[in-house]
């Protein structure tokens, strides 16, 4: 079965940066696209970023265009988030995700089929 597995996560003062990274395990595991999320403690998850396998499209929310940059490895079946910049708004569990479908609009929880654990962000004034 298709495992994704993240991690980069820690305590950062404003200002500073982490790199998020996301292994997605398979051998015939061609997801159409792979993101991120965020999850702070009583919100809904968030869409943060987003890349196709094909062309590498990316999609961003706009509180952290400019700021994250997310890229991906397709032969590894990897993806990472470098996140520069941070605010303390950024503080949330982020989590990795893997779609097989296409979608036109804003990345939604409900297009994505697998999941990481989530790694916390904790970025400090």
């Amino acid at each position: 079965q298709v495992q994704l597995v993240d991690s980069g996560g820690g305590l950062v003062q404003a200002g500073g940066s982490l790199r998020l990274s996301c292994a997605a395990s398979g051998r015939t595991f061609r997801p159409l696209g792979m993101g991120w999320f965020r999850q702070a403690p009583g919100k809904e998850r968030e869409f943060v970023a987003d890349i196709t396998r094909s062309s590498g499209i990316t999609k961003y929310t706009d509180s952290v265009r400019g700021r994250f940059t997310i890229s991906r490895d397709n032969a590894q079946n990897t993806v990472w988030l470098q996140m520069n910049s941070l605010k303390p708004e950024d503080t949330a569990v982020y989590y990795c995700a893997a779609r097989t479908t296409i979608y036109a609009g804003t990345p939604k929880v409900e297009r994505y089929d697998y999941w990481g654990q989530g790694t916390q962000v904790t970025v400090s004034s």
